[in-house]
């Protein structure tokens, strides 16, 4: 059975390989291009943002009764990092580059440190308190980040 560290991990790095492409787009002057990646990527992020805060989330909380713990820190981090991605499209609908850059490079900083915690912290806990409901919980959240789909 596959851990939630690794689908989840694993679904970083798609989120991770969008931006890689709508960076590439921006710094090549290409906008319709950066505009259809950002639509990719913004999506995929929504995804597993949702997936955590519907499913994983709540799960660990009720296994564990913490609430104020690590749980509400990522909710409050995926809600900065929602708003950096609004600032980022604004900026790129505008063809903004110097704007788009500031916005898409706080948002990277903030990411990468974001899903370290998860990857080295939350997601090792939430195997360990949630190992008797990984053969349900992981289809959930496959299902949730639309996992077959953006594995084809």
């Amino acid at each position: 059975m596959e851990s939630i560290r690794e689908l989840m991990s694993d679904d970083h790095r798609l989120c991770d390989s969008h931006f890689a492409a709508v960076e590439k787009a921006v710094a090549n002057g290409a906008w319709d291009k950066a505009g259809e990646e950002f639509s990719r990527f913004k999506e995929a992020v929504w995804r597993h943002l949702d997936a955590e805060e519907s499913i994983l989330f709540p799960a660990f909380e009720a296994r564990t009764g913490m609430s104020m713990g690590p749980t509400r820190v990522m909710r409050g981090e995926h809600a900065q990092m929602r708003e950096l991605i609004e600032a980022a499209e604004t900026a790129l609908a505008a063809r903004d580059a110097d704007e788009y850059s500031g916005n898409a490079e706080t948002f990277l900083i903030m990411a990468q440190q974001h899903n370290m915690k998860e990857e080295n912290i939350l997601y090792p806990m939430c195997d360990q308190q949630l190992m008797f409901q990984l053969e349900a919980l992981v289809p959930q959240l496959k299902s949730a980040i639309n996992f077959k789909e953006r594995t084809k």
